[in-house]
């Protein structure tokens, strides 16, 4: 497909449910479009309440969920568009997958720790799965398994967003994924 437009990405943040994956998505959206590229956001709750409306987080589900969410991420980088992917994505071969099918890809790891997600625990998550109303609750009842090789890891308890997303862009440009001035052409036309 012929284009004028540098070659796309996508950066998948991972990390337990209320870990801050979705306040560093922000920051990196606004960090990268100061630098003219204008990324799609794939936010995991939001793509689920059009997939499966009525999710019940079963591991059959969840492959399903998550191959799709790759897919979908790998279509919109193959016509030029940069992605953010704010998933928790609590199974490795989910984000390998991805990997795999997306040849410019970033995982970065918003590590925080389990009690400071359940103090946080805006959508009430951990409640519900406390309660048994949320089965399969990631770090919980279900398992998380971190990434092993993060291109980038957050402190999602003490890293600023602003800076995480700063240290986020700084590997897309090691990566030859941005380029390396100030500004950036990638999703801009």
């Amino acid at each position: 497909m012929p284009s004028d437009r540098e070659p796309a990405f996508a950066v998948w943040l991972t990390g337990l449910p209320a870990s801050g994956k979705s306040t560093v998505a922000r920051a990196l959206v606004a960090e990268l479009q100061a630098l003219g590229v204008r990324p799609a956001v794939l936010e995991s709750d939001a793509v689920r309440r059009e997939i499966t409306p009525n999710a019940t987080y079963g591991e059959a589900e969840r492959d399903a969920f998550y191959a799709t969410l790759a897919y979908l991420a790998r279509v919109l980088v193959a016509h030029g568009v940069p992605v953010i992917v704010d998933a928790t994505a609590n199974r490795r071969a989910y984000r390998d997958r991805a990997r795999e099918a997306i040849r410019r890809f970033l995982e970065v790891h918003v590590r925080c720790p389990i009690a400071v997600c359940q103090a946080r625990d805006p959508k009430g998550i951990y409640r519900r799965g406390a309660e048994g109303k949320a089965p399969n609750v990631p770090g919980v009842s279900a398992p998380y398994e971190p990434p092993l090789t993060p291109e980038v890891i957050i402190d999602g308890e003490r890293d600023d967003p602003a800076a995480a997303a700063g240290r986020i862009v700084s590997a897309l440009r090691e990566k030859g994924f941005l380029p390396r001035g100030s500004g950036g052409a990638t999703g801009t036309g």
